[in-house]
């Protein structure tokens, strides 16, 4: 498969504006629907307003939405700018903020629906999702994974995907998700860039109604990747995989005997929770680091709905479905 897999080919469409360089200059603007806007949780210009005479105090207004352990004491450090520090002294940790904080209130109410091909289907609450994700940080641990130690994760969209994530930003460790249809060799890079030591992939997934062998591609990959130690393998098709003693391990396996509490890793605003690549269709990929902030997401997103209602994680129709 190649990088561009399901992707549509570059190239200028019939709306496109083309300067006299060749350089495509579109200035028009899409207003969304009123329908739209009335299901966003930010309907007006009211936040400008709020932020414009104050900007260090609007954000430490939002701050205060995060559960801190300890607070900040200071909302941001300019004393080396451009290369800003925020929220000095604060200490948090994002799957916390995303799983802990709602289980008193929220526990059983559903966090994922999902469907996947071929037509299996879960609806995970809040506290059966914190346990998943407590029992798979304890095996990153036991596995010898720690703060600061960077993980690939190569899957499709499976429930183990999300509790993979939170997993690894509950214990400190930075993580970059590769997308499913990348070949062998953008696993390699992503891997090799990241010095990664451990792999989190399964064995194969379903895609429009055929499967996408995952983990023969990370086998093909790991030939130039010498930092990986540890491959944990989610069986979604128990399709025969080859494997390696020592280095592999069954996801469903790892994570049975591990308790469901995990104590979360402390960590700064500013450590780093997960690095996005770009594609690399231009050039040579970047890996963009984005840090443990919370605080402008949970302005645009303050958390699930008193309804319960939910976006399904996947759909298990094509061709519209997802590698799952």
């Amino acid at each position: 498969m190649s990088e561009l897999s399901d992707a549509a080919t570059p190239g200028q469409g019939p709306n496109t504006v083309t300067t006299n360089e060749g350089i495509p200059d579109d200035e028009r603007t899409f207003a969304p629907s009123a329908e739209f806007i009335s299901r966003s949780a930010i309907t007006d210009r009211s936040l400008y307003e709020q932020a414009e005479p104050d900007l260090q105090g609007y954000r430490a207004e939002q701050a205060e939405r995060i559960d801190w352990t300890p607070p900040w004491t200071q909302v941001v450090d300019d004393s080396r700018a451009p290369f800003y520090q925020w929220f000095v002294g604060g200490r948090l940790n994002v799957s916390v903020n995303c799983l802990d904080r709602h289980l008193l209130t929220r526990g059983d109410q559903v966090a994922y629906f999902w469907d996947g091909e071929p037509g299996d289907t879960e609806s995970i609450t809040f506290r059966d999702l914190h346990a998943r994700v407590c029992r798979m940080a304890n095996a990153l641990r036991e596995l010898g994974v720690r703060k600061g130690d960077p993980v690939a994760i190569y899957m499709g969209m499976v429930p183990e995907l999300p509790v993979a994530m939170l997993a690894c930003t509950r214990i400190g460790a930075p993580r970059t998700v590769v997308f499913a249809g990348f070949s062998r060799a953008v696993i390699a890079d992503r891997i090799n860039d990241l010095g990664c030591t451990t792999v989190i992939t399964q064995d194969e997934c379903w895609r429009h109604g055929r499967t996408v062998p995952l983990r023969e591609a990370v086998d093909e990959a790991l030939v130039t990747c010498p930092s990986v130690t540890n491959v944990i393998v989610t069986r979604r098709t128990a399709t025969p995989i080859n494997w390696v003693d020592g280095r592999d391990h069954w996801y469903h396996e790892i994570v049975a005997n591990q308790s469901a509490e995990c104590d979360p890793e402390p960590m700064d605003a500013e450590d780093p929770l997960f690095v996005l690549y770009t594609s690399g269709t231009t050039s040579k990929p970047k890996g963009i680091l984005h840090e443990g902030l919370l605080e402008p997401p949970t302005r645009t997103a303050p958390g699930p709905s008193s309804s319960g209602t939910a976006r399904p994680f996947s759909t298990p129709r094509p061709p519209q479905s997802t590698h799952s």
